[in-house]
C-alpha cells in the first residue's frame, strides 16, 4: 500500500488529469455517489472516479494500479451482486459514459460502458431496430452484454453476448484493447460470459435487428387460478415461434394504474406475453391464456422501449435474488412455482419470475461460455424490502423458494441474475468446461487480479 503522502498526491494528480469528478469519502457528494440500487449493499470505496470518457478510464486505472487499490467498476445498471462497489477499492464510475451511436445501414450500434438498456433502446427505436436487452430499462448494458444476457428478445435475437460484435477495453496495464472475432479472438470469446474479470468496457458495438412491431399481453389471475395460469403459459411458450417471449410472476399484486384497488397487495399470478410482430398474431397465440378466468387483461401493440419500462424499480429498497435453470416444467414444478408446495404464497415484496428460454438462445453458438443456453426456463425467486429487520426474512424465504425448485435444475446458472453465492455458482454460470480456458485469458489481460470485485475468475 501506498504512503499517505505519496497517495495524497496521486489523488491530487487524478483530480487534475480527469475529467470527470473524483471523489474521496469526505467530499460532498460521495456518499450518493456510491449508492447503488440494492440498499443491503453498504461499502466505501477509497476513491469514486465518475470517468467521462475512455482516456479517463485509462487514468483512473494508472493511479489504482499505482496505488495497489483493487478495483471495482459501476456501469450503467443494477450489479445485483454488489459489485459495482468494494470497500477500499477504487471505484471507476461509467455512468456519464452513456452515449449510443445508430449504424442503421449496417444494423449495428455502439454504445458507450455507462450505458442502459434504456438509452440504447430510445436510441434504436427511430429505426425500427432493436437487440436484445433486460427486462427493465435501467438494466446496464456492460454487465448484461459480457455476462450472457437475456431479455425479452432473446427468443427472437439470441443472447445478448450472442449479438456482441466488439469491446473497447481497458486492462489491467491501463492499456486500450480492442476484442472482436477478428483482433484479439480469444479475449473476445471470454467477454461472452466471463464479465467484467478482464478488464473496463468503455464501449460495445451490437448487432440489431429489425422491430417493426412489437406487442404484448398481460393477465393477472387469481391465486387458484395461477396452477392451470402456468400450465397453459408452459405450453404455448414450448410450442410458440422465436418471436414470442415472456414470463411468469407469482407474487403480490403492486399498485399500478392497471390493478383494481380490491387487488393490491393480494397474491397474484401475472402472465407477460411479448411479441416481435403485431397485436393480432399475439393473440392467436395467447389463446389457451386468455381462455383462462382471469381478472386483468391489457394488449395490445406497444413501443419495445416502452415495454421495457413496465417493470422498472426504482433503486434504494433492500433486495435479495437467485436464479435456477430448469431442464423441464413438470406439473409438480408448477406447483413448486406457485408455492402449494411450500406452504403458501410469496410474502409481500417476494415473487418468483419464471423466463422462457429456447428459440434463437437454444440455437445459439455453443462455444461460448454461457452454459446455461439449452435450459428452455430460467426461474428467478426475489425479494425486495425496505427495512433492515427484513433481512433474515427476505433473503431465507429467496433462498428456500430455490431450493425447492432445484430437483428441476439443469445445475447452470445465468449469473446476470445472482448475487454472490460463492464460486461453485459462478462456475455453474460460466460452464465447468470452460473455467480453465477462461482462467488462462485471465491471467494474459488480469495476472495480478485487480479486476476482483465481481464474479470472479481467478488468473492461473
Amino acid at each position: 500500500m501506498a504512503s499517505l503522502s505519496k497517495a495524497g498526491a496521486a489523488l491530487d494528480a487524478l483530480r487534475d488529469d480527469l475529467v470527470g469528478a473524483v471523489l474521496a469519502p469526505a467530499d460532498p457528494g460521495y456518499d450518493e455517489a456510491r449508492a447503488v440500487f440494492d440498499a443491503v449493499v453498504d461499502r466505501r470505496p477509497a476513491v469514486i472516479a465518475q470517468c467521462a470518457d475512455a482516456t479517463d478510464v485509462v487514468r483512473a486505472v494508472r493511479f489504482g494500479r499505482e496505488l495497489d487499490l483493487p478495483i471495482s467498476v459501476r456501469g450503467g445498471g443494477h450489479g445485483l451482486a454488489g459489485a459495482a462497489r468494494g470497500d477500499g477499492s477504487l471505484l471507476v464510475d461509467l455512468r456519464r459514459m452513456h452515449q449510443v451511436s445508430v449504424d442503421a445501414a449496417a444494423e449495428a450500434v455502439r454504445v458507450a460502458g455507462g450505458a442502459t438498456t434504456g438509452h440504447l433502446d430510445r436510441a434504436t427505436e427511430p429505426y425500427a431496430l432493436a437487440t436484445t436487452g433486460g427486462r427493465v430499462s435501467t438494466t446496464g448494458l456492460g454487465g448484461l452484454v459480457l455476462g450472457g444476457g437475456t431479455g425479452w428478445l432473446d427468443r427472437a435475437f439470441g443472447l445478448a453476448a450472442d449479438n456482441l460484435l466488439g469491446v473497447e477495453l481497458v486492462t489491467a496495464d491501463a492499456e486500450p484493447v480492442h476484442a472482436s472475432a477478428e483482433e484479439n479472438p480469444e479475449l473476445f470469446w471470454a467477454l461472452h460470459g466471463g464479465g467484467g474479470n478482464f478488464g473496463i468496457a468503455t464501449a460495445l458495438t451490437l448487432r440489431l435487428h429489425e422491430l417493426p412491431e412489437f406487442s404484448v399481453v398481460l393477465l393477472l389471475y387469481p391465486p387458484r387460478s395461477g396452477p392451470d395460469a402456468v400450465r397453459a403459459f408452459r405450453d404455448v411458450a414450448a410450442g410458440g415461434p422465436g418471436e414470442l417471449g415472456g414470463a411468469v410472476l407469482y407474487g403480490t399484486a403492486p399498485a399500478a394504474e392497471f390493478v383494481p384497488e380490491r387487488l393490491v397487495g393480494t397474491p397474484m399470478c401475472a402472465v407477460l406475453l411479448t411479441y416481435a410482430g403485431g397485436e393480432d398474431g399475439l393473440r392467436a397465440l395467447a389463446g389457451p391464456l386468455l381462455a383462462l378466468p382471469h381478472e386483468v387483461e391489457l394488449a395490445g401493440d406497444m413501443p419495445y422501449a416502452d415495454v421495457q419500462c413496465m417493470l422498472d424499480v426504482p433503486a434504494g429498497l433492500r433486495g435479495h435474488w437467485s436464479a435456477q435453470c430448469l431442464a423441464g416444467l413438470p406439473d409438480e414444478s408448477v406447483d413448486v412455482l406457485c408455492g402449494s408446495a411450500d406452504g403458501g404464497p410469496a410474502p409481500a415484496g417476494c415473487g418468483r419470475l419464471l423466463f422462457a428460454q429456447g428459440g434463437a438462445v437454444a440455437a445459439g453458438p455453443d462455444a461460448y461460455p454461457v452454459p446455461y443456453r439449452d435450459a428452455p426456463w430460467s426461474a428467478h425467486p426475489f425479494a425486495l424490502w425496505r427495512e433492515p429487520a427484513g433481512d433474515e426474512r427476505a433473503t431465507g424465504w429467496v433462498r428456500d423458494a430455490c431450493a425447492a425448485l432445484r430437483p428441476w435444475s439443469t445445475g447452470a446458472v445465468p449469473l446476470n441474475l445472482i448475487g454472490d453465492e460463492g464460486p461453485e455458482r459462478v462456475r455453474a454460470g460460466l460452464g465447468a468446461g470452460n473455467t480453465l480456458r477462461l482462467e488462462k485469458v485471465k491471467r494474459r489481460y488480469d495476472p495480478d487480479n485487480v479486476f476482483r470485485v465481481n464474479h470472479n475468475i481467478r488468473p492461473v
